[in-house]
């Protein structure tokens, strides 16, 4: 009987760290080899690199860095393992994605990545040539072939491995987290396994990389399509497999199918891994945040507590004449729970400061969204002051619905470095805010309950300027994620004034969302990497 002992090393690598990444790579297999005989341990998509490295691939150094990381790798795995391991390969001065087999100090196979994603995040055809073949290893008496992400949610490449031999398919990823991803992979996967009769390893990174967050989840499926074992999601660890060939039905043992994540409960992890990678693989002491007594920085806050712990940080509430004592109250009460540093920072003097310094220029001038703004861009100031001062990396507020249409202050509430809502909508931010209570005490009811408000004039309130969120958070989730005319738009039930103000609010405000901070992308098209559109047009609005 024909079996092997495969490690799913579920890795969260650092973009442009080879060394760091190399050394990692030999630390699991040396781990790997003092727990099973020839054990098979197979690696994300681009580990030595991490994903995505973008035009550092374009760098005239990237194809020494890989040879003299594959050299390391190489000189210290002379053993009995077997080494699956994602890279980029310069071949004949065409750069590939390419999955390598290390064993016994040498690279016996290499698998260049054939279907090379152009969508959504993904931009692989700027820096890869595609692939034609497929490659089939023997490992341990058992035909094991490879491939690399994409390449198994077209059917293609999966039979073509198994037409050229295989018993077995180990396909590595980089696969990005968005909401009801899990299942997207799971349906897939099965759907290769019973077309090409092969049972299938799918290992993903984890980790927090820029906008992109990676959720790990590796798992194995039987020929039969069944999933049969899962790796837990957003968390990095090593998981076994035992693969017996003979056994069709149940070819996978030693790893229990773990239940699935509920869709919030996976929402609010990415969100915390996003910040938590972020803020550590830049280096930063820890963050600071305008808390405003508001739900937005009320979820921010808890997620960065979460994500850093309370002593990395730091919560500044910058009270104004029109800012209320409820407000005051929630967000001391709120860092109280948390244990957070409190400081209160009334932006008064300042403002007042900056109207004398503008005094002449304001002259015969009615008051209007200008002084408004202004009193963002004071808070902006302020935070960013203690940001340079301390350390500290700046949390911005805003949600995915606000910088949707605008409703946001350029140099101001938008001044910071990470935006950890930028692709939350506003409705989602009350359920995560639900969600998180329901852990343990944590944001002030009052908080959810009130309507939410700038607290920029008096009685002012979001719905003074915007429709309804659940209204709003429809309209955009439909033009903005799903790409739907105005007409399909209005077809769908939502009243024409409405879709058509908020479709040009969308399209007026691409430069300002051009300058906003990056933040997690936890659905299908975030703004960011996804959405790429001209500030500059005379495309007609709602087209």
């Amino acid at each position: 009987m024909a079996s092997l002992n495969i490690l799913m090393a579920q890795m969260n690598t650092l973009v442009g760290d080879f060394d760091g990444n190399t050394q990692r790579v030999i630390d699991t297999v040396r781990r790997a080899q003092k727990t099973h005989s020839a054990p098979v341990v197979v690696f994300p998509e681009l580990t030595l690199s991490g994903y995505p490295p973008e035009d550092l691939l374009l760098r005239p150094s990237i194809a020494l860095r890989v040879r003299q990381s594959l050299e390391a790798i190489c000189a210290a795995l002379d053993g009995d393992a077997w080494a699956v391991i994602g890279y980029p390969q310069l071949i004949d001065e065409v750069l590939y994605n390419v999955a390598g087999v290390v064993h016994r100090g040498e690279i016996v196979a290499e698998y260049r990545k054939q279907r090379l994603p152009n969508y959504q995040v993904f931009d692989e055809k700027r820096y890869f040539a595609a692939g034609t073949e497929p490659c089939v290893v023997e490992v341990q008496g058992i035909k094991v072939g490879l491939s690399v992400c994409e390449d198994i949610w077209e059917s293609g490449p999966t039979l073509d491995t198994a037409r050229a031999g295989a018993e077995l398919l180990l396909n590595i990823n980089s696969s990005p987290y968005h909401r009801g991803k899990r299942d997207e992979r799971w349906q897939r996967v099965a759907e290769r396994a019973r077309d090409s009769g092969l049972p299938v390893v799918y290992v993903n990174q984890v980790g927090g990389q820029d906008e992109l967050v990676f959720d790990g989840g590796s798992f194995a499926v039987s020929a039969e399509g069944k999933v049969i074992a899962a790796a837990p999601n957003f968390e990095e660890g090593e998981y076994w497999l035992h693969f017996d060939s003979e056994d069709r039905k149940s070819p996978f043992t030693g790893l229990e199918l773990l239940p699935p994540l509920d869709e919030m409960e996976a929402t609010w992890r990415a969100l915390v891994l996003g910040v938590r990678d972020y803020v550590n693989k830049n280096r930063f002491k820890g963050v600071v945040l305008g808390l405003s007594g508001g739900i937005d920085s009320a979820l921010t806050l808890a997620v960065a507590v979460e994500a850093l712990g309370p002593e990395r940080v730091e919560a500044v509430m910058m009270p104004f004449r029109y800012t209320s004592q409820m407000s005051v109250e929630d967000a001391a009460q709120q860092s109280n729970t948390l244990g957070v540093s409190h400081k209160v920072i009334s932006i008064e003097p300042v403002y007042t400061a900056f109207m004398e310094s503008l005094a002449e220029e304001f002259a015969g001038t009615e008051v209007d969204t200008t002084e408004e703004n202004l009193q963002a861009r004071c808070r902006g100031v302020l935070l960013m002051s203690i940001s340079n001062k301390k350390g500290l990396l700046v949390l911005t507020t805003g949600n995915k619905s606000e910088m949707a249409v605008g409703y946001s202050t350029l140099y101001g509430d938008m001044a910071g470095g990470f935006d950890v809502l930028k692709d939350v909508p506003k409705t989602l931010v009350f359920d995560l805010c639900r969600y998180r209570n329901s852990l343990g005490p944590c944001i002030p009811q009052r908080v959810i309950d009130r309507p939410p408000s700038a607290e920029l004039a008096p009685d002012q309130k979001d719905e003074d300027s915007l429709p309804p969120y659940d209204i709003l958070d429809q309209i955009l989730e439909m033009y903005v994620e799903r790409d739907m005319s105005a007409e399909a738009i209005i077809a769908a039930g939502m009243e024409r004034e409405s879709v058509q103000r908020v479709l040009r609010l969308v399209d007026i405000n691409e430069y300002k969302r051009r300058q906003a901070p990056i933040g997690v992308r936890i659905t299908k098209r975030g703004f960011g990497r996804d959405r790429r559109y001209p500030i500059t047009s005379g495309w007609r609005i709602g087209d």
